[in-house]
């Protein structure tokens, strides 16, 4: 079960994903209350060990204002999340990085990943970023193909049921490891990772 902890804006949240197991960690670039600085990631990916994927999280951005984001990072990953169309991905593809989608499971139902380009997809919530839980045995059948994460009101307490409906390749959590809006719990992430990869 390939686990993404995302939102993180701290050295110490950082280093919590790592030691829990976490195979990736996202930083938001995009508005939110978690955004931080392309600078401020390049400093932060600069402990994650080789073997941890890092991902800069954008929404809606125009495509050159990610390319510059990203490069600034010093990511290995480009999320895409909202409206990006098929050429956005081909656009970065030069880049070097692993491409990930992320989009609503109703919009991306009967998807595989790699319809845009993608080498990882994500299905989220129909309101991503709510850390709202959905109804996970909707996918059913339209279930994608391929290396796709589980997004969308995960937490320590429901991410065993929700692998089990849905029976993703990965999951993906932000708010469900946080004790407030914004501020990551180490003890809750180490938490999700254990109970992600044994449900897994």
């Amino acid at each position: 079960m390939f686990v993404k902890i995302c939102g993180l804006s701290t050295a110490p949240d950082v280093a919590a994903a790592v030691a829990a197991g976490a195979d990736a960690v996202g930083f938001v670039l995009t508005e939110s209350p978690r955004q931080i600085a392309p600078e401020a990631v390049r400093e932060l990916v600069a402990g994650v060990p080789a073997g941890v994927l890092t991902v800069a999280v954008f929404r809606d951005e125009p495509t050159e204002e990610v390319r510059r984001a990203a490069l600034a990072s010093g990511v290995g990953a480009v999320q895409l999340h909202g409206h990006h169309p098929a050429a956005a991905f081909a656009a970065l593809t030069d880049l070097g990085l692993t491409l990930v989608r992320a989009t609503t499971a109703a919009s991306a139902a009967g998807a595989a990943v790699g319809d845009f380009g993608e080498e990882l997809l994500i299905l989220d919530s129909p309101s991503p970023g709510s850390g709202e839980p959905w109804n996970w045995s909707d996918l059913g059948a339209s279930r994608p193909s391929g290396s796709w994460m589980l997004a969308g009101g995960l937490n320590p307490e429901n991410v065993a049921e929700a692998v089990a409906q849905a029976r993703p390749w990965g999951v993906d959590v932000s708010s469900g490891v946080e004790v407030r809006r914004g501020v990551k719990s180490p003890e809750l992430i180490a938490e999700f990772v254990r109970r992600a990869k044994a449900a897994g």
